[in-house]
């Protein structure tokens, strides 16, 4: 527990306006937080590096989950909880309600959100790849007016992302997928359960009726600075069916997408291995399908 805290100052904007204001006319100088599950970590590790925050959880501007014929589009509030809720999310998006139910406890889960997880850039975050995978876009607002940035294009390095200074999060928009596609999503940490990830896979997949690949989007966390797409192995994968032979190969391919390192909670080898039989798991379910 640390003994002092150093000046802060908070302050609450009622509106989405009110908040842009602030980023324009300092910029840098404010962080915006929403849950604060990550920033209250880095408060108890004396690591906060900015002294002005603003809280976003009362602008209404951020909330809620709106459904159109070729999307569903969620607020930047949205928590895990509200995930996990939502009737159409563990419908059509399975694997973003398994990931808001592997996030934390459910103190965790009720506090935190969509936007923050993205806006934290965490490699080891648990619902990035399920976004990656379904091709989910993110709305970034200033005073300037929005714009919407593909999510594979975000994150630009190790806890770097395209946002500016002055922007927000504002909604997260996912393209809705064709019936009939195969969703998987694990999850490997130190537990079954509270536990920040090893590894984390998403894999979304259209076969033909030969049962070979059509499409098909592979995404690992905590195997790169940033949450990435298997593009070499996607590639080995297409137009071919699922055996023994392609598991072999496509092993071999996804060694080359990433490059984990060793660290506090596992090493490089046991990444690559782990990230390797979830891939041959993956392969063999839609084999069997």
């Amino acid at each position: 527990m640390r003994a002092y805290l150093p000046a802060y100052e908070l302050t609450v904007p009622r509106t989405l306006g009110d908040a842009l204001a602030l980023l324009r006319d300092e910029p840098g100088a404010w962080r915006p937080f929403a849950g604060g599950t990550d920033l209250m970590v880095l408060l108890e590790a004396g690591k906060l590096d900015h002294r002005k925050f603003f809280s976003v959880a009362k602008l209404a501007e951020l909330r809620g989950i709106e459904e159109s014929d070729g999307h569903v589009t969620l607020g930047a509030l949205t928590s895990y909880s509200d995930v996990r809720r939502s009737e159409v999310l563990s419908r059509e998006f399975p694997m973003l309600e398994r990931a808001a139910s592997e996030t934390g406890g459910l103190a965790i889960q009720n506090r935190g959100t969509l936007g923050g997880n993205i806006a934290n850039a965490s490699p080891a975050a648990d619902s990035p790849p399920a976004l990656l995978v379904y091709g989910a876009e993110v709305e970034l607002v200033s005073t300037e007016g929005p714009r919407w940035v593909e999510y594979a294009d975000f994150h630009t390095g190790y806890k770097q992302t395209v946002m500016r200074a002055d922007e927000l999060i504002s909604r997260v928009r996912l393209p809705r997928p064709i019936e009939g596609a195969r969703h998987f999503y694990r999850k490997v940490g130190t537990r079954r359960a509270q536990a920040i990830s090893k590894v984390c896979m998403a894999a979304l997949a259209e076969t033909d009726k030969g049962g070979a690949f059509a499409k098909v989007r592979i995404a690992l966390g905590s195997v790169a600075p940033v949450v990435l797409r298997c593009r070499r192995t996607e590639e080995l994968l297409k137009g071919r069916r699922p055996d023994e032979a392609l598991i072999r190969d496509a092993r071999a391919a996804l060694a080359e997408d990433i490059s984990p390192i060793d660290d506090i909670r596992s090493t490089a080898r046991y990444r690559t291995r782990v990230a390797q039989n979830l891939l041959a798991e993956f392969l063999s379910e839609v084999a069997l399908d």
